[in-house]
């Protein structure tokens, strides 16, 4: 039996489909079947363990990180238009100040450059420390920060493609079991009903998602097995693949919920 192979291109492709499906699962929680937001979500999970690894290694070989870091934050502000449309209504994202995941892949191409220049470590995880409290106005969260860094630190190739996404995984397997306990038993039996609502209004988050919680941690494993069988090769040049699809998905999920009466119309969460 051949062994699988994925190139670059192709796991740049399944991250960005992924990446589709978790904003789907978002966007229209409160409308698809229990089944599909599940399935749709859990797909999702392998997004940013896949774009993660890419991210760490156009950092390793990047001939001008300025310019790389000034594309995320272009297309990151063109997307942050659209952003709080599709991913929830919570305090943060009323107030514009929830921000989209290119500013988490810019946070945390300053922590890797940090672990570069300061010597002294101390000082460093002071501000790694500093740095997963700024995400937390970011998508992912404290996540988003710690992946790329464990994709750079951990130096046997075999463990620094798999091991990042097991260890989220875990994490997401064991928060959102945590997190989904009293929305299903809401959704199974009518009570806590203040508290889960506070709870969702609190994470910009429907109680359906805050159910699905856990399968997250499923996409997470997904791509590490995918990493697993990164094959080395670049594949088809794709240098500005996600950068264009990452605005333009969400502005297209933002008009369908828009025309669907799923929530009105505003720009950067305040216009």
């Amino acid at each position: 039996m051949k062994a699988l192979s994925f190139d670059a291109y192709t796991l740049k492709w399944i991250a960005i489909v992924a990446m589709i499906a978790n904003h789907v699962a978002f966007g229209f929680s409160s409308v698809l079947p229990f089944g599909i937001l599940i399935v749709l979500y859990a797909v999702g999970g392998a997004t940013y363990v896949i774009m993660a690894f890419f991210v760490v290694e156009g950092y390793k070989h990047t001939s001008n990180l300025k310019k790389y870091m000034g594309r995320l934050l272009l297309f990151g502000l063109i997307a942050q238009a659209f952003h709080p449309m599709v991913l929830g209504s919570s305090a943060m994202v009323d107030i514009g100040i929830f921000l989209n995941i290119m500013f988490t892949i810019i946070l945390s191409l300053f922590v890797l450059l940090m672990y570069d220049k300061i010597k002294i470590r101390f000082l460093f995880w002071v501000l790694f420390i500093v740095a997963c409290f700024v995400s937390f106005f970011m998508d992912l969260f404290f996540t988003g920060v710690l992946i790329p860094l464990l994709y750079y630190t951990i130096k046997r190739e075999n463990l620094r493609r798999v091991l990042p996404g097991v260890i989220i995984g875990v994490f997401w397997l064991m928060f959102g079991g945590l997190t989904s306990i009293m929305p299903l038993m809401y959704l199974l039996t009518g009570e806590f009903a203040e508290g889960v609502y506070m709870a969702a209004d609190m994470t910009g988050m429907t109680i359906e998602l805050m159910a699905v919680l856990p399968s997250f941690a499923i996409g997470c494993f997904i791509g590490a097995f995918l990493l697993r069988n990164y094959n080395g090769d670049r594949g088809k040049p794709a240098k500005w693949l996600f950068y264009v699809v990452y605005p333009l998905h969400l502005a297209i999920i933002a008009a369908v919920m828009v025309a669907m009466g799923l929530v009105s119309f505003n720009l950067f969460g305040v216009i």
